[in-house]
């Protein structure tokens, strides 16, 4: 302890002169900064001004005088009153102006030879041309008149033009009576209805389509396939049901060793789901059961009797038209006449919902049609068909 007492006064007594001389210089450079104080910002400095000689003015060259002409014989310069310039805006408020000397100009000069005669080449080209104008507008004259002195005589015509006449409608009777007696193939055609409806057929809530029952059979004889399991399988072929199958039947038509070549097919509501696999080729044939047609039923046995005794499904076209079978033209003309009316009854309960509210026909069935196979077309009266439809709703519907 005492060593280092020892050695802490050593030390402070070697750094205090090395302190005190550091303590004189800074005291020596404070006395000299304050023998020269610093100028103050604010004190402007002092200038000088400086004065420099004036420039003299250059004096104008004087005129210098010939020895052999007199004082006397020199002209006097102008004077600015003697003789003052004008404008001619000037000149024309001045009394007694000097006038203005007009401009002439040289006077035409007379065509040479060569000019002469290539005017005179012009001029002949010019009646030429006009001469042959002349006789092309004579000439479309004379054909212009022949023309129409043709159109006024006629040519003899030995077969006289058909009127494209609209034929009036005729009644339901005498329609189906003209139907058979134009019904002229080799084969017993079928009679045709064709109904045009006022409905959009864009709008699918306007979509028109149904069946219908025909009293007395309907044209063509239907070939049935139904897809179907167990003894609901066995209910449709008791029924009459041409081809019968499930799950393997589907399987045959997608794999292609079916065609399925059949006129209308049925189905189950439990073969429903497994229908998907064969779908676009059942649509492209329009063969595919719906729930609307009555061919996706658990009632196969029904539908097939149905179908048997004469049910005709009708659907409208994208141009607002039904095409429905109703016949042959072997039928009698009142089973013909009853087959329509079914039809057009079936029709009325097919309205749509979302059309205006119209009479029974106005607005709704625009024309009606009855063709054969290979006949033509003849317009029938709806205010007849109206009757018929009437008079069998009053006899067969209860």
């Amino acid at each position: 302890m005492a060593a280092l007492k020892l050695f802490l006064s050593q030390a402070s007594r070697h750094s205090l002169p090395k302190r005190a001389s550091q303590l004189y210089s800074l005291r020596s450079l404070s006395s000299e900064s304050n023998s020269n104080p610093p100028r103050r910002p604010s004190e402007p400095i002092p200038i000088q001004p400086v004065a420099y000689p004036v420039k003299p003015k250059p004096s104008p060259p004087q005129p210098q005088s010939s020895p052999s002409q007199p004082q006397s014989l020199r002209p006097s310069p102008p004077s600015a009153d003697s003789q003052p310039s004008l404008t001619r805006e000037d000149i024309r408020y001045v009394k007694d102006a000097p006038s203005i000397a007009p401009v002439a100009y040289s006077s035409r000069v007379a065509p040479l030879p060569d000019d002469r005669a290539s005017a005179a080449v012009d001029e002949e080209a010019e009646s030429e041309r006009r001469k042959i104008e002349a006789e092309n507008e004579l000439r479309m004259r004379l054909a212009k008149a022949a023309e129409e002195e043709r159109m006024k005589v006629p040519f003899p015509l030995l077969i006289k033009p058909k009127k494209n006449e609209k034929p009036s409608p005729l009644d339901l009777a005498e329609a189906i009576r003209q139907v058979k007696a134009n019904a002229k193939a080799k084969f017993d055609e079928t009679v045709e209805a064709h109904v045009r409806l006022g409905v959009d057929s864009k709008r699918t809530e306007m979509a028109v389509r149904g069946t219908v029952i025909l009293p007395h059979g309907a044209p063509k004889a239907v070939s049935v396939a139904v897809f179907a399991e167990g003894a609901e399988a066995e209910e449709a072929k008791a029924a009459g049901a041409d081809i019968v199958g499930g799950k393997e039947l589907i399987e045959e038509i997608a794999s292609g060793k079916n065609k399925l070549k059949v006129d209308k097919c049925f189905a189950t509501p439990g073969m429903a789901p497994h229908l998907g696999k064969i779908a676009q080729y059942l649509r492209k044939r329009r063969l595919m059961p719906d729930k609307k047609l009555g061919t996706l039923t658990s009632d196969i046995a029904g539908q097939l009797k149905e179908l048997r005794q004469g049910r005709v499904e009708f659907k409208m076209e994208s141009k607002s038209i039904l095409h429905v079978g109703l016949g042959k033209v072997s039928y009698k003309e009142e089973a013909l006449r009853e087959n329509i009316s079914a039809l057009m009854n079936a029709v009325l309960l097919a309205k749509p919902t979302g059309l205006k509210k119209t009479s029974k026909y106005a607005g709704y069935v625009l024309s009606v049609h009855l063709s054969s196979t290979m006949g033509p077309g003849l317009p029938v009266s709806i205010q007849s068909i109206s009757k018929a439809a009437d008079n069998y709703k009053k006899m067969h519907v209860v």
